[in-house]
């Protein structure tokens, strides 16, 4: 058990850690956009670097795909399903209004096929054939949809359907989007390689285009989503990489194709000039350590969860200073694992980030005479 009598701000010396000098100017404001919501996201270190009301419930329109898709490659990682196996068109799923992959009541079609479909031609009857597959109902494939959601930790979404036709009570949150393109990203790399990329997809001949048109004007993005319906406006989810870094831009709202490009592109670009990123420490890296009284060890390692990854002013990484709030005094016994305080990582007086640090090993209680010791030199802390 931790005991904790009170807390200290102790100040580490990770870092170096430079007065502030007048050239050390404020990080510009993002740009002023005309989305309903927006929210720019670096994706190594998770940061929000710009934002306008990002956890508001909006329509999501097609963009609900992408939770679609993720369900899909977490079966295909799990061996529930291969990109080969056959898939037979029902009725429902060519009944399907909106976009479309034109699949026929009977067809059967690859899994492959219909990702595709889903992805490149926003598919809604590649969307239903895809969810029946899985689940045999849509219905019960939206429950799964509504428990991956809460298991991502996607507190301000909640879904209807497949597809993201409007529907009562169907909804996202631009950050939501970011966080569930992020998760495509990282549990999924070769399936995303795999579908997010391309600009054409097709199927009985006729050939279809990839509604993000950034992937044909900004080499920088690798992939994304959009969305659009007469309700919930124009939405995009665009992902970019330069210089080592991804960011995931997400607009929804805007009142065009055009708006919801420009602005999206707008928010890239604002991250890639003025923000850089970099690995401050290494997985189990030790950042620190602690006194622990009456334990069979004296120091107990501070460590976060895997590497740190922050975004910070570009080309001002000695001006980054960090500090960590630990307890004053622990006592043994400790367990790995246990979480001990927070490293807050600034910028001039910003905080850019807040990262959870754990016990970084177990230590157990000492022998009577260790506590009997300790007990006496405690009094004297």
């Amino acid at each position: 058990m931790l005991h904790i009598k009170r807390l200290v701000l102790a100040t580490c010396a990770l870092l170096a850690s430079m007065s502030v000098m007048a050239a050390d100017l404020p990080i510009p404001s993002a740009p002023s956009l005309g989305a309903k919501t927006y929210v720019l996201v670096d994706y190594g270190s998770g940061q929000t670097l710009a934002a306008k009301n990002p956890d508001q419930r909006v329509e999501p329109a097609s963009v609900t795909k992408l939770m679609t898709a993720y369900i899909v490659f977490d079966e295909i990682a799990k061996n529930n399903l291969s990109p080969d196996d056959m898939v037979t068109v029902s009725k429902k799923a060519w009944e399907m209004k909106g976009s479309q992959m034109f699949l026929k009541v009977g067809d059967k079609v690859s899994v492959d096929k219909l990702i595709h479909g889903l992805i490149t031609a926003s598919g809604n009857d590649a969307a239903v054939s895809l969810a029946e597959y899985v689940a045999g109902t849509t219905s019960t494939f939206v429950d799964y949809m509504n428990q991956y959601a809460k298991q991502l930790g996607m507190g301000n979404s909640r879904f209807q359907d497949v597809n993201g036709l409007p529907q009562e009570g169907h909804y996202m949150s631009a950050r939501d989007i970011a966080t569930l393109y992020a998760a495509i990203v990282r549990e999924f790399p070769k399936l995303y390689d795999t579908y997010f990329h391309n600009k054409k997809f097709a199927y009985n001949g006729i050939q279809q285009y990839n509604r993000n048109t950034l992937l044909w004007s900004d080499d920088r993005v690798d992939g994304g989503k959009t969305g659009h319906t007469e309700s919930a406006g124009y939405n995009l989810v665009a992902s970019a990489k330069a210089d080592g870094m991804r960011v995931i831009s997400v607009v929804t709202g805007t009142n065009s194709e055009n708006a919801r490009k420009s602005q999206a592109e707008a928010l890239i670009s604002y991250a890639f000039r003025f923000y850089q990123e970099a690995e401050l420490f290494g997985a189990d890296k030790q950042i620190a350590q602690i006194r622990v009284w009456k334990g069979d060890e004296t120091q107990v390692p501070v460590v976060a969860q895997g590497a740190i990854n922050v975004a910070y002013p570009r080309g001002k990484r000695d001006k980054l200073t960090t500090s960590a709030e630990l307890p004053a005094t622990l006592s043994a016994p400790v367990e790995k694992g246990e979480r001990l305080g927070t490293l807050a990582i600034k910028y001039n007086d910003q905080v850019l980030k807040e990262e959870p640090l754990y016990a970084g090993k177990t230590i157990a209680e000492g022998g009577y005479i260790r506590q009997a010791m300790d007990e006496i030199l405690m009094m004297f802390q």
